[in-house]
């Protein structure tokens, strides 16, 4: 008997909680996106997130690496290095 009182004790708490938090939820959805409407996805990023064109160029390639078209070698291979790192799925 004990254990069916706890349960029914834990459900109510349950949906009491739900319930709520569901009550809290309305002002902070408006307030979440208005929040995220003002911060711009570009300026969480510096990786170039444009179209694409047909045959990549030296400037796209330099935009989506984020260096200057005019780049050295070993600059393009820094930059290359990170971002490939940045993005392996066995990273961490």
């Amino acid at each position: 008997a004990r254990a069916m009182i706890a349960v029914g004790l834990g459900v109510a708490t349950v949906a009491f909680a739900g319930r709520y938090a569901f009550h809290l939820w309305k002002p902070l959805e408006q307030t979440i996106t208005e929040t995220a409407k003002r911060i711009s996805t570009s300026s969480l990023s510096s990786y170039y997130k444009g179209g694409f064109e047909q045959k990549m160029s030296r400037r796209e390639a330099g935009l989506i690496l984020g260096v200057s078209p005019s780049a050295g070698k070993a600059k393009i291979r820094t930059a290359h290095r990170k971002i490939m790192i940045l993005n392996h799925p066995d990273k961490g």
